[in-house]
């Protein structure tokens, strides 16, 4: 196969050509320190999935990080989607590489037979007895679809590689256990459209006085060629496979978002994309058909044909006009619901009425019945049986989320209410309801007592922490049965509930030494078994000092962090420098922002882009200090971004320095995204902090005038807001020095590479100390080992430079934020 190379590739090697130039000569990947670089080599642990018939646990093995060869792949960026071209693949999905099969009752492990040499698993699945498992295996030609015989451990190919996994999920299982329905590469489609030599005119884009904001999109299509290649790509033939290999084509090719079959596997629920397309948004927002067909193509109903959504308000809550949310109903044979907003989608305008949730029984023929309707924007449902479902509505400017009890087959009975709190809320969280595969292989909710309780498992949140727990609610009385809850020194959580009589119960349990391993626990008998022996990933890592602390702001607000600090360390060996990393968080309540986010027994491990990195280096680390942003009553939490953050600051570096581990003079504070977005404004607003680092932020706001995070105003609207809120308007009150380090090819919402590079050039200007490092081919996290281990080099070199072997400075510390 000729690859042919278009435009947008292109554009990404001129990317890369032009962020290596500025290299010094003989300068290129660097390494860091050993003990970090053994750190980022560490095996991962592998991750695992139960089958639905609970006897069985597959695990699947995780490489190490990839090499920037790998990364650096042909890749489209089309609508918002990337893809590599060469194999009708996504470009930046992890993989596994080995399976093993093992038993929940005796716990032998069966290593999995037959894979092929140097596997790329994804989109794994199990079929819905549990007796076989589907996945794919990527190739650097194509996507093969295989299957796993779970008795036999013993996997084999069930195609060539012509499966298309561009765009949703590539197959699904029939409920037949032998079939499944997958996406195909179009037979015979040629080479991909070559752009033209010559444009045959300008790209016109035009509004007549309709409203159309949008977030600030990336990957977005630019042009008619682009049109094209997403049509050529994107565009597959649905088939069904069976286990023995043979392919059955149905139907017409389109663009599949969703070909989902009913639970009985007599039909297929379909969305598909159509022209015309947006040059402002992103596939989702396509024109989009949604219908119900046979198992032969065959259209028997068609549910809507929606038009592009261009228009969607940017208010928090606001959604597209018509059917959505469409789904087989898990107790059903064949029927289809789905929500359809009441309020115009738009979350701005007052209603009484937000959305309803509409159903269709086979054979599709009659009206739609309304089941219920909301006053708050539709969250989903839960499917017990035909007399009990749980729905859920939630609404943004209250923070609220309200749970009913709803009788499908009495629909004219008005719903229940299960459960009324702020999801700002933790400690009241009731947690979420325990699910179990019926007839059909299909989730419903795992009901007792004559289907009058259901389980719940949660993560406890307290003010000791979290501490998970298992519920019997009673949904008669409305009250809870606290069943079993994590215990010191432990954090242990409900994976699954493998009985309901006894019962018996699937946990996942850690310690702050001890890392995460599966347990079989007996709530019956009050005894447990270990299921996994997983070995801690980094063992240099064992006797880091973990705690869990509280302190408050200045005016009040409680405040959590976790400090860690290095292995050996003794308060007799003073203060140390120390390495914050953070990410603020906006709050409606200041009672939710002083609660408790975490476990102080959690297992200390570490990833690609954790702050732990550097307890091997010297360096306390402060991670993830509460900085909480607050507007009560009518006031917006962005109101007082500035005050608050540096507020939320002051009362972290206080409370190390009271505690004797840091010294006031070397800390530095990082963050990546929006916590980027957070130490480049207190490198502005204050003097707390030596030096900081900022990874794949956004500084200049105006350049996201339709809302960022949790700001839903525009900048037209909230001018002075968003001027405050960005660095970039203060650089020239930026005197610590900062490194920026960002991907070239950052897919994230409004954090273009563009951000950093304008933000340094400003830096660079008023004479800042400042560092731009441009990662290529990376996204908004960063995935190749050289540019891991690098990012991890360049930190390690501003941290000692500019913290660890800090200069006193000449004039005293400002204690006061602007």
């Amino acid at each position: 196969m000729i690859f042919h190379t278009p435009r947008k590739v292109a554009a990404v090697l001129t990317m890369a050509l032009l962020g290596t130039a500025h290299l010094r000569a003989g300068e290129g990947y660097q390494m860091p320190p050993q003990a970090i670089a053994d750190l980022l080599d560490a095996a991962p642990t592998p991750a695992t999935s139960l089958g639905p018939d609970k006897k069985t646990l597959l695990l699947l093995a995780r490489p190490a990080l990839p090499s920037i060869a790998e990364v650096s792949q042909p890749e489209l960026r089309l609508a918002g989607l990337r893809l590599n071209p060469r194999n009708c693949g996504p470009s930046r999905r992890s993989y596994f590489t080995q399976l093993t099969l093992k038993s929940i009752a005796d716990e032998v492990e069966r290593p999995v037979e037959g894979l092929p040499p140097e596997a790329r698993i994804r989109n794994v699945r199990w079929s819905t007895d549990g007796s076989r498992i589907g996945f794919t295996n990527t190739r650097d030609s194509g996507i093969e679809l295989w299957v796993l015989e779970v008795t036999a451990a013993r996997a084999k190919r069930l195609t060539q590689p012509i499966i298309n996994d561009a765009y949703g999920a590539p197959y699904h299982w029939l409920p037949d256990n032998r079939t499944m329905i997958a996406k195909l590469v179009v037979e015979d489609r040629g080479q991909p459209p070559e752009p033209p030599q010559a444009p045959a005119g300008p790209v016109v884009q035009e509004n007549l006085g309709l409203k159309s904001p949008v977030r600030t999109y990336q990957d977005l299509l630019q042009d008619p060629h682009d049109e094209e290649l997403f049509d050529y790509y994107f565009t597959s033939q649905l088939a069904l496979v069976t286990v023995n290999g043979k392919i059955s084509r149905i139907g017409a090719p389109a663009i599949f978002g969703k070909a989902v079959p009913a639970p009985d596997g007599q039909y297929l629920f379909t969305e598909t994309l159509h022209r015309p397309y947006s040059y402002l948004v992103q596939a989702p927002r396509f024109p989009t058909r949604l219908q119900i067909t046979d198992l032969a193509g065959k259209t028997l109903r068609v549910i809507a044909d929606l038009p592009l959504a261009e228009n969607v308000p940017i208010a928090f809550g606001s959604v597209r006009t018509g059917p959505r949310e469409a789904e087989w109903r898990a107790d059903q044979p064949a029927t289809l619901s789905w929500v359809v907003a009441q309020d115009g989608g738009d979350a701005g305008r007052e209603a009484e009425i937000r959305d309803k949730l509409l159903e269709l029984a086979a054979p599709f023929q009659s009206e739609p019945i309304v089941l219920t309707s909301l006053a708050l924007r539709y969250g989903g449902v839960t499917w017990g049986n035909d007399q009990l479902a749980l729905i859920t509505e939630w609404w943004w400017p209250s923070r609220k989320v309200r749970t009913w009890v709803l009788n499908p087959a009495q629909a004219e009975t008005p719903p229940t209410l299960l459960f009324d709190r702020s999801f700002e809320d933790r400690y009241s969280d009731p947690g979420y309801p325990i699910t179990t595969a019926n007839s059909y292989g299909a989730q419903v909710l795992l009901l007792t007592d004559s289907g009058t309780k259901a389980f719940y498992a949660g993560p406890g949140a307290s003010a000791e922490g979290d501490r998970p727990f298992l519920d019997l609610l009673d949904f008669t009385t409305r009250q809870s049965e606290r069943l079993w809850q994590s215990e010191a020194p432990y954090y242990e959580n409900v994976v699954e509930l493998l009985s309901p009589e006894q019962p018996i119960l699937l946990t996942r349990r850690e310690s702050q030494i001890q890392p995460p391993n599966y347990y079989v626990r007996d709530l019956g008998q009050k005894t447990d078994r270990a299921l996994t022996h997983f070995p801690h990933p980094s063992p240099e890592l064992k006797d880091v000092q973990k705690e869990l602390i509280r302190y408050e702001r200045a005016d009040g607000v409680k405040l959590t962090a976790t400090l860690y600090l290095p292995p050996g360390y003794q308060k007799s060996d003073g203060p140390l420098p120390m390495l914050m990393w953070a990410y603020p968080q906006e709050y409606k309540s200041a009672d939710a922002a002083s609660q408790v986010t975490d476990s102080p027994y959690r297992f200390v491990r570490t990833h690609s882009h954790s702050p732990l990195l550097w307890l091997l280096h010297g360096y306390a680390v402060l991670d993830d200090p509460s900085l909480p942003i607050i507007g009560e009553g009518g006031m917006e939490p962005n109101d007082t971004y500035v005050q608050q953050l540096v507020a939320g600051a002051q009362a972290a570096v206080a409370e190390v320095v009271r505690r004797g581990v840091a010294d006031r003079e070397r800390i530095a504070i990082g963050g990546h995204s929006y916590g980027a977005f957070m130490a480049a404004n207190l490198l502005a607003h204050s003097d707390l902090f030596r030096a900081a680092i900022a990874r794949s932020g956004a500084y200049n706001r105006t350049l996201t005038p339709f809302g960022f995070q949790a700001e839903q105003r525009t900048f037209w609207e909230a001018a002075d807001v968003y001027f405050a809120m960005s660095p970039f308007m203060h650089a020239d009150k930026v005197n610590e020095p900062i490194l920026l380090i960002h991907g070239q090819a950052d897919n994230n919402s409004g954090t273009f590479p563009m951000q950093s590079e304008r933000f340094y050039n400003a830096l660079k200007g008023l004479g800042a100390t400042a560092k731009l490092v441009l990662l290529p081919h990376e996204s908004h996290g960063y995935r190749a080992r050289e540019s891991v281990m690098h990012m991890a080099y360049e930190m390690t070199h501003w941290l000692d430079q500019y913290v660890k072997n800090a200069k006193p400075r000449s004039a005293p510390v400002a204690q006061e934020g602007e």
